[in-house]
């Protein structure tokens, strides 16, 4: 942990998953590095050095709502620098109502108070998950992560119907064009890569 003797002057930075893996992997408590993310934040202090991650991606429950409405982030962790865990918090749902999500949300273990999440506004929606189950090609749960009871904790975003339709393009094909976008996709055409 650093030394900062008045709390120190923290800022949110970008950073990649691989980047905040490997501060998972070597200063979160009982979680292990994720697969994949919508987007990581960084905190870092007067130094340049970073001291806390958040890694925030689509909801980890199978019966969640909508991955395009609900955030979720997945991991947490910093070095105890005082007040990171707040600061990555509310950055990360600020970050989340900039994209246009409705929802954020994390768990908690009973251990770990939530004192950040109320300091920053998140409502506790009460015990949530935990316990055995199986995943639908038959194998079990993973047993090297906690399996207890949770805390679940969320904050609303934005408050309208996200709907998002695409329009129809005129082609020269007879047949109606068929458009399923993807990210990268949606991110050729607006860049003028890709035609429809």
């Amino acid at each position: 942990m650093n030394d900062y003797s008045h709390g120190p002057h923290l800022r949110v930075v970008p950073v990649e998953l691989v980047e905040a893996n490997a501060f998972v992997a070597a200063m979160h408590r009982h979680h292990k590095p994720c697969v994949g993310h919508r987007f990581s934040l960084g905190c870092v202090g007067d130094d340049g050095l970073l001291v806390g991650v958040a890694i925030v991606g689509r909801p980890v429950a199978r019966l969640a709502d909508s991955p395009r409405e609900i955030l979720e982030v997945s991991r947490l962790a910093t070095d105890g620098t005082p007040n990171a865990c707040s600061v990555l918090y509310a950055a990360a749902a600020r970050a989340g109502k900039a994209m246009g999500y409705k929802r954020i949300q994390t768990y908690t273990l009973p251990a770990e108070g939530g004192a950040s999440l109320r300091a920053t506004g998140w409502i506790s929606e009460g015990d949530a998950g935990g316990g055995q189950w199986k995943h639908t090609d038959g194998k079990p749960r993973r047993t090297d992560q906690p399996t207890d009871i949770k805390t679940r904790w969320a904050l609303t975003l934005n408050i309208y119907d996200q709907t998002v339709r695409l329009p129809i393009w005129e082609t020269d094909s007879p047949t109606q064009l068929e458009f399923v976008p993807t990210a990268a996709l949606v991110c050729g055409m607006l860049d003028g890569l890709v035609t429809p």
